[in-house]
């Protein structure tokens, strides 16, 4: 019998997209941008000291090769041509640091991560058809705390009149960025220090890992990375887009281990897009002031500034959005980071065992349909922005004896919406103009009541896309539209219309501010738990908390000169 006809579908593109937890593979059809098939493996992490979290860069590695080869073997099965592939985007976390050995391609530490807990950040890797096809994924192992000292220390060298490290990267100084944990990396491995001396070693956020593996390793790997990964490192201008010398010398890095940096849709092998701005363009947010919300392990709020670099004077990031070309401009965004979003939901069900499934707690929450005046800040390792606030630990409060696990479930649901309002009105206070609704995307945006919460919460309308993997879209389109590939225009008129699922709020906007302000209530009585140094110092002195942030300077904002950097100054 003769073997069936493959189907033919035109141009497809595929996207790795790596999460906190685990690595996806996706094929889309260019044309349509319909999801065909995907595969999904989850991915451990390494607690070997209390604070401290990692990854293993090799099993990392191992799982991208098997999500491509299982979601090609789904197409097989589906009768459809993998030949048809001709440009594979890759999505990863942006801050987690890896440093390996190019002459032997292994990893002289595992991945160490950033200090919170993420829905990853992204690169956008592009092979050209025919090429050798594996992708990339990231750890996400954002709650590592072990660089609290080193940022304290670092902290104390900048001038308090010329804030340098703030200007150039539009970032605070914290453990969250690569930067401070390539410095402990070098101050505490040995193997480091001594590849590092060698001249073996190379460094890289985890798209640069993936990518220098997959297109050759040892044997002529591209040791690259684009400018939305580099824009996380705290080494990289983001007014000049290039390494930083001055940076560099600030954190004692040299500089020949840094990766070369690339925009965010070419072809160079393999290259790559933060995980959020692969998020901002599968939203097709190309426009000034759109902005986009990602519900994963943490949410990431971003708002497309366009060409401007907007610095912020409420507590978010100023970071680069996307670069779509070699020759293209560069656009920037506002972004606020939530720590723990999705991490809540794990917590209640490995930690409180109070659900077995993270789809039961959407159960639990519809039962009673409120929190009965129960609210939890899960400021597990600090508030995030806009707080930037390193004494604050978890608390539930507002407990009466009528109380149930229900409860909890909803009050965990409502503090992930609370969350989001505090960056959104940041960030309507930075753009001056209030955004008129709220595109969502990520695992989470499956959760019903989670959206409906939102759009009470905000009290504007969230819209949610039908095909909620726009991470991973994102990074197949910029793929598939770079330079030698072609197959995904970009073009307002191009692109397919998709499906929207729009949550207006359902109650009034007293009701909605009450429980707001109840919520802030609650967020300044979580503040202030911790008052000791970092653990690894074993002394006591300024909180520096989990961020690694001084709590206060004792100097008002004009007397500090880097209030931005350390909001609890504006306190002073």
């Amino acid at each position: 019998m003769a073997a069936a006809k493959k189907a033919v579908l035109g141009p497809l593109v595929g996207a790795v997209d790596q999460g906190t937890s685990s690595t996806r593979f996706l094929v889309f059809n260019s044309k349509t941008a319909e999801l065909l098939s995907h595969h999904q493996v989850e991915i451990k992490q390494e607690f070997p000291r209390e604070g401290w979290v990692e990854q293993d860069p090799k099993e990392i590695l191992q799982s991208v090769y098997e999500c491509i080869e299982k979601t090609c073997e789904k197409l097989g099965q589906l009768n459809i041509d993998i030949s048809n592939i001709k440009a594979i985007g890759v999505s990863n976390q942006r801050e987690t640091t890896v440093v390996w050995d190019k002459l032997t391609g292994e990893p002289l530490y595992n991945a160490v991560a950033a200090p919170v807990s993420p829905g990853p950040s992204v690169p956008v890797a592009v092979v050209p058809s025919g090429a050798s096809v594996p992708a990339a994924g990231t750890s996400s192992v954002w709650l590592d705390l072990r660089t609290q000292s080193t940022v304290e220390n670092l902290y104390k060298r900048i001038p308090g009149n010329n804030n340098f490290v703030k200007s150039k990267t539009g970032l605070p100084l914290s453990t969250y960025f690569s930067a401070v944990k390539l410095r402990w990396l070098l101050d505490n491995v040995r193997k480091v220090q001594k590849a590092v001396e060698e001249n073996r070693a190379l460094f890289g956020t985890i798209d640069s890992w993936l990518i220098w593996s997959l297109t050759g390793g040892v044997n002529g790997g591209v040791h690259c990375t684009d400018v939305t990964n580099a824009s996380r490192t705290m080494l990289f201008n983001i007014h000049s887009l290039e390494w930083d010398k001055e940076l560099c010398d600030f954190f004692g890095i040299p500089m020949e281990i840094l990766p070369n940096v690339r925009s965010s849709s070419e072809i160079y092998g393999l290259m790559c897009l933060g995980d959020q701005s692969a998020a901002l363009v599968g939203q097709m947010c190309f426009q000034d002031g759109q902005a986009k919300n990602t519900y994963g392990t943490g949410c990431f709020l971003l708002c497309n500034t366009g060409h401007k670099c907007v610095f912020s004077e409420h507590g978010l990031l100023t970071t680069v959005a996307y670069k779509l070309g070699r020759d293209k401009p560069v656009y920037y965004a506002l972004e606020g980071s939530v720590a723990i979003a999705g991490a809540v939901i794990r917590w209640l069900r490995d930690n409180l065992g109070i659900i077995k499934s993270s789809e039961e707690i959407e159960k639990l929450a519809k039962e009673v349909g409120t929190s009965y005046g129960c609210y939890f800040v899960p400021a597990f390792s600090g508030l995030y922005a806009p707080y930037w606030e390193p004494s604050a630990r978890g608390i539930i409060c507002g407990l009466t004896q009528f109380t149930n696990k229900c409860h909890i479930a909803f009050a965990a649901l409502e503090a992930v919406c609370f969350q989001t309002r505090e960056i959104l009105d940041a960030m309507n206070r930075d753009c001056g103009i209030p955004l008129s609704h709220l595109q969502v995307d990520g695992g989470m945006t499956s959760n019903k009541i989670l959206m409906q919460l939102q759009a009470d919460i905000l009290y504007i309308p969230v819209v949610k896309p039908s095909m909620p993997e726009t991470t991973a879209l994102g990074a197949a389109m910029a793929a598939g539209a770079a330079e030698g590939v072609g197959v995904w225009s970009l073009e307002p008129e191009d692109l397919s219309a998709v499906t929207m699922e729009r949550f207006e709020p359902q109650i009034n906007a007293e009701e909605s501010e009450i429980r707001y302000s109840t919520w802030k209530k609650a967020v300044m009585k979580s503040m202030g738990w911790v008052t000791t140094q970092s653990p690894e110092s074993g002394s006591m002195g300024r909180s520096t908390g989990s961020l690694g942030f001084p709590e206060s300077c004792g100097q008002t904002e004009a007397e500090c000169g880097v209030a931005h950097l350390y909001p609890s100054c504006l306190r002073g």
